[in-house]
């Protein structure tokens, strides 16, 4: 098991799903964590950043809950600033905060494709940018942003979500180098096959998932701590899938 003792970790998009089940294991392996996402109350979906970092705290963990819209700059700054505060530094991000939209082109409404640019690429390019200072300011550390193996899937068609993701993998894949000598290791994480998240289940357009494609959300948690303790000596630029990288060990 990978230590991730004396490591803050900032993960985004953490309320629910990918995001809550990261977020609960790096505190089980060490970190302390920074519970970042919009959801402060019970919406639509369920699931809080609160409820999180109560589940985190109530295990022996130590965690904060920050609120943080990724697709507003400011809001991302401060909940960043917030967590510097708090914690003195940041050396891992997971950058988990999606979108879901899976409906064909010609059908896609303009605020659907922008949402998921939005969220899905700025809001990466927001979290990372705010947070590449403080890692770096520590010596190094991890980066990671949560994709999917839809990028790949060019036989299935195009889709918002498809596209907004991997234009997050090319931003990640040059950052990589670009970081290499601050000692940032830089990776995408996806999963080997789907996840049934609440998000999923919300906007997955009814789409029936046969139980050998269904992955366990745990396979995701053990991946990104094996990728959160890694620095740019490590496994850095690289596009994961979390069964794979688990079994590799």
């Amino acid at each position: 098991m990978t230590s991730l003792a004396g490591k803050v970790a900032f993960v985004a998009g953490a309320s629910r799903g990918i995001g809550a089940t990261v977020a609960e294991a790096l505190a089980a392996a060490g970190a302390t964590v920074a519970v970042a996402a919009r959801s402060e109350t019970e919406g639509k979906l369920p699931g809080t950043i609160g409820a999180v970092a109560d589940r985190i705290t109530a295990a022996g963990g130590r965690a904060l809950p920050v609120p943080c819209d990724v697709s507003d700059e400011e809001s991302v700054n401060a909940a960043v600033a917030t967590t510097v505060d708090a914690f003195g530094g940041i050396d891992i991000l997971v950058a988990n905060a999606g979108v879901l939209w899976m409906g064909p082109i010609e059908t896609t409404p303009l605020k659907r494709w922008q949402l998921c640019l939005d969220v899905n690429l700025t809001g990466v390019f927001l979290v990372t940018k705010a947070v590449i200072p403080h890692v770096r300011a520590r010596g190094g550390g991890s980066l990671i942003a949560i994709t999917t193996t839809g990028v790949d899937m060019i036989d299935r068609g195009a889709n918002a979500y498809w596209v907004s993701k991997a234009a997050a993998e090319r931003l990640y894949l040059g950052l990589a180098s670009d970081l290499k000598g601050d000692n940032i290791a830089v990776n995408c994480l996806s999963p080997s096959r789907v996840v049934l998240t609440e998000g999923w289940a919300a906007g997955g357009g009814g789409v029936k998932i046969p139980p050998e494609a269904i992955e366990p959300p745990e396979a995701m948690a053990n991946a990104a701590v094996l990728l959160a303790g890694q620095d740019a000596t490590g496994i850095t630029g690289t596009v994961q899938r979390s069964e794979t990288l688990v079994a590799q060990g």
